[in-house]
């Protein structure tokens, strides 16, 4: 009897334990998590126990969000956006200079980065509004979202960190495209881009511009602006079919790739594991999208479809943007290959939204009264 009640009680812990986690998105994530491992072994083997560390940090987040009802989600949506206003605000006040950038703020004990909490604070918010708004979303309804979208995307694009500012425009903009705004506003917006694109160029930082210029043709300045761009494609490039093999890379080994354990850790795995190792890696992010998108496609509301499409497509934007700046087709903007790159921050930002995923997931029966 008391054999019986404790396998009994043991079995209900363990069901308790794993039951918002969703295996596939668990599994496509592990992958991911142990390819990084390895890569980071090779590219930057002094930073592998703390990526570890992260890692295990960046989990048990994911643990905790994954039991957080989306209910209470959309309940917190609010607090938190204004909480990430206010501490970009202290930012652009009070913040630490680094390297020409005031993106960090000091709190004594610690220094925290505001604009990462809004990559997650923009899609909750603006999932929230839709929310409120099911009915039939009227074009105001649009312009209001837009504003609360790009006066965060300001904040950040002044400190100046234009990739972290890419990231949140375009985790706010998927939920504003999902919660219905016509295509024909879509594409008049981009006419209004590319017509506005003189202005924009006087209103980059200097920095910015080189990074603009150095895409176009990196071969001007080999030595200087260009030479992440030529050593990365030159990476790419020599790793061939199947790769020079682990810890083989000349580029690497030879430290000719700068950032090498965070932004350009692409060009390392591309040249240890040439075209097929690439191959296995986009589709490990094919089906971590996609996996996301089915999540989103079966939740229970609103607020759960938009905040999970949103969520989901951080992934693609993080590894199309990382992947194109590497491979030369993009300016280079600080944007980390997704779940691979070494670094907590971005990490736990991203496994908190692998946590979200999974809670709207383990709660997709759930209808609101």
């Amino acid at each position: 009897m008391n054999r019986g009640f404790g396998l009994a009680t043991l079995r209900g812990w363990g069901q308790k334990l794993v039951a918002p986690i969703d295996g596939p998105l668990m599994l496509i994530s592990g992958l991911l998590v142990l390819l990084a491992i390895g890569i980071m072994g090779s590219a930057s083997p002094d930073r592998l126990n703390a990526q570890l560390v992260n890692v295990a940090v960046a989990l048990v987040i994911m643990r905790v969000l994954a039991q957080i009802p989306p209910q209470r989600l959309m309940h917190l949506a609010v607090p938190i956006y204004l909480a990430g206003i206010l501490l970009l605000i202290a930012v652009a006040l009070f913040g630490d200079i680094s390297k020409g950038a005031r993106r960090w703020l000091n709190l004594g004990f610690m220094r925290v980065q505001p604009s990462e909490l809004m990559k997650i604070a923009m899609p909750l918010l603006l999932a929230w509004f839709f929310q409120q708004r099911e009915a039939m979303p009227r074009m105001r309804d649009y312009a209001v979202a837009a504003v609360l979208l790009l006066l965060p995307v300001g904040l950040i694009a002044r400190q100046p960190d234009l990739g972290t500012a890419i990231l949140v425009l375009a985790a706010g903009f998927y939920v504003i495209f999902f919660a219905g705004l016509s295509w024909k506003i879509i594409i008049g917006l981009g006419l209004a881009g590319v017509a506005a694109m003189p202005l924009a160029w006087n209103l980059l930082h200097d920095y910015q511009r080189h990074r603009i210029l150095t895409l176009l043709d990196p071969e001007k300045d080999p030595l200087g602006k260009g030479f992440h761009i030529i050593q990365s494609t030159i990476a790419i490039g020599s790793g061939g079919i199947f790769g020079k093999g682990w810890r083989s890379g000349t580029q690497a080994q030879l430290e000719f790739i700068p950032e090498r354990h965070t932004d350009f850790i692409f060009a390392v795995f591309s040249e240890e594991f040439g075209l097929f190792g690439n191959m296995i890696l986009l589709i490990l992010y094919a089906l971590l999208i996609g996996r996301g998108l089915m999540i989103a496609a079966n939740a229970a509301t609103l607020f759960s479809r938009l905040l999970a499409g949103a969520v989901t497509m951080i992934f693609f934007t993080y590894a199309f943007v990382n992947m194109g700046m590497v491979s030369g087709i993009l300016p280079v903007v600080g944007v980390p290959l997704p779940l691979v790159s070494y670094g907590g921050t971005a990490l736990v930002t991203l496994f908190i939204g692998i946590g979200i995923l999974m809670s709207i997931h383990g709660n997709r029966m759930l209808v609101q009264k």
